[in-house]
């Protein structure tokens, strides 16, 4: 049977990732593809064992367009499940460990999710809660007395072929929950493939070595590693992030490209022996899902070999905007401009849409957008807005402001700015003052209620190591450099700030503390 060159497949309008890698597969099929701390495997291994989840997966009767489930770390076999599983057009919905148990079943519950792979630390969670009825589990981790991956597996066949259309999910990503219940994303074949298509300008090739330290369940991840394997190059990928492990590993394996988020960048930068290891490899470094300061993309530029882009976008899509900091060194405070195809454009409160230079949230559309979330039409059409002519667009939530030469400044999340005395504040101007102060290593800026102003702005500080600045004294020194409207009510010392799993500030949590301080 002929097989397309990926060169040819990726000149398609729509493609499957599934058929590069069969593709990577035919024409080298010794070179490594997945790398784990236990395990590597070559494109041709990788190709027959997605054929071995595929051929399961029709076994169990799971169809194309239904869905399974993993729940794990990253690690080798967890990028086989995820990719048999698209090869025949089962969407899976890859969950947080860190979740809740009743959050995780909830999940479970509403992705309609037949199978569930899972590692040792989740089974020993969900011990503790009721399952969906008919749920099967397989365990990833090779524990006596458990169905593991390797008995589960189909022995060596091809899956009986599927037809898979553009529109058909690939994958459900449920948010993060931190306001509130976890939405699930349906992102459809052809949104990866525009993707894939986008990223692979960058350097994703077959001599490519890309290094996974996010969680393979978070779209930070996926945008990153999908290119990766999609372009023929090997994929690193760690368990768990550890800044001395991260450094070791990228020297190791000639490291071309990196996903991270910035308090990622920030502990390896702030490492000792960071300028120790020969980062020389590097290509091009990414970074997305958290804001990034200004400072800190200097820094990395300086002493870190390669290009970086920052992306702002959304899991939803929509619009993305990308800031390739290399080249344009004096707008590391924006996050760039929209990418060729994709329309981004700013709305006031009203809908009405707003001309270049004002404030307003920030609304996208592209090729790469969500079809809605998952049996949420109410959540989904609350996402949407319309413009004129009837075209789709997702909404962010963020407020931002376009300058003369189209670059995106974000001011801040609509829900996180804060109305104190009818004055409109947003955290992200107080702690870029903050995150000025030489005692200050990390620091966020929530509003809480006050019975004078409505609402009033606090901060909350981790100190750097060996610092000795009190709570007062940075609170005066950031107020002397504010305005008079901004200042801060409040500063609270924390040992550390409460993040997701992708480096996101839980300002909920934050809000929800201060009380008790």
């Amino acid at each position: 049977m002929h097989v397309s060159p990926p060169e040819t497949l990726f000149e398609q309008d729509f493609g499957l990732i599934a058929d590069l890698i069969h593709a990577h597969a035919v024409e080298r099929p010794l070179q490594p593809a997945l790398i784990d701390e236990q395990r590597s495997v070559s494109y041709g291994e990788l190709d027959q064992l997605l054929d071995r989840v595929a051929v399961a997966l029709q076994r169990e009767r799971v169809a194309s367009g239904e869905a399974v489930a993993i729940c794990a770390a990253s690690s080798v076999d967890y990028a086989v499940v995820f990719l048999g599983a698209v090869r025949v057009g089962v969407a899976i919905a890859p969950l947080s460990p860190s979740a809740t148990p009743e959050s995780l079943v909830t999940m479970l519950t509403d992705s309609g999710a037949k199978i569930l792979f899972l590692d040792e630390s989740v089974a020993t969670v969900l011990a503790t809660v009721k399952l969906p009825s008919g749920l099967q589990l397989v365990r990833l981790d090779r524990a006596p007395g458990v169905r593991s991956l390797d008995t589960w597996l189909a022995p060596a066949g091809v899956p009986v072929p599927v037809t898979i259309e553009p529109d058909a999910p690939f994958n459900i990503i449920y948010s993060s929950g931190t306001t509130g219940t976890p939405k699930g994303i349906v992102q459809s074949h052809g949104m990866r493939w525009a993707h894939v298509r986008r990223a692979s300008s960058f350097g994703y090739d077959r001599d490519a070595v890309t290094i996974c330290s996010t969680p393979l369940y978070s779209n930070t991840t996926l945008v990153s590693f999908l290119p990766a394997i999609a372009g023929g190059g090997a994929s690193v990928l760690m368990a768990r992030f550890e800044a001395g492990k991260f450094l070791e590993l990228s020297q190791r394996h000639k490291v071309t490209h990196a996903m991270l988020v910035p308090v990622q960048y920030q502990r390896l930068l702030d490492r000792a022996d960071f300028d120790r290891f020969d980062l020389s490899s590097y290509r091009m470094k990414f970074c997305t899902s958290a804001p990034f300061s200004a400072a800190l993309k200097a820094d990395i530029l300086r002493r870190w070999p390669g290009g970086l882009i920052e992306y702002y976008g959304m899991t939803e899509g929509g619009g993305t905007c990308m800031l390739m900091a290399h080249l344009f060194p004096d707008k590391l405070h924006t996050v760039g401009q929209p990418v060729p195809g994709h329309d981004i454009r700013l709305i006031d409160e009203q809908g009405r849409e707003l001309p270049p230079g004002q404030i307003g949230e920030v609304v996208g559309r592209s090729s790469a957008m969500m079809t809605g979330y998952f049996n949420q039409p109410g959540k989904t059409a609350e996402a949407e807005w319309y413009d004129a002519a009837g075209n789709r667009f997702i909404r962010t939530g963020d407020v931002g402001r376009f300058d003369a030469e189209g670059f995106l400044t974000l001011m801040d999340r609509r829900k996180d700015m804060i109305i104190s005395g009818g004055f409109n504040i947003y955290p992200s101007d107080l702690e870029a003052v903050l995150l000025q102060h030489p005692a200050v290593r990390d620091g966020a800026v929530v509003g809480v209620p006050s019975k004078e102003w409505g609402e009033t702005p606090v901060a909350f500080v981790v100190l750097r190591p060996d610092a000795t600045a009190s709570a007062d004294e940075i609170k005066q020194w950031t107020n002397e450099r504010l305005g008079k409207t901004q200042r801060l009510a409040a500063v609270r010392l924390a040992a550390e700030l409460p993040r997701n799993a992708i480096g996101k500030v839980l300002k909920r949590e934050l809000r929800d503390r201060y009380p008790a301080a």
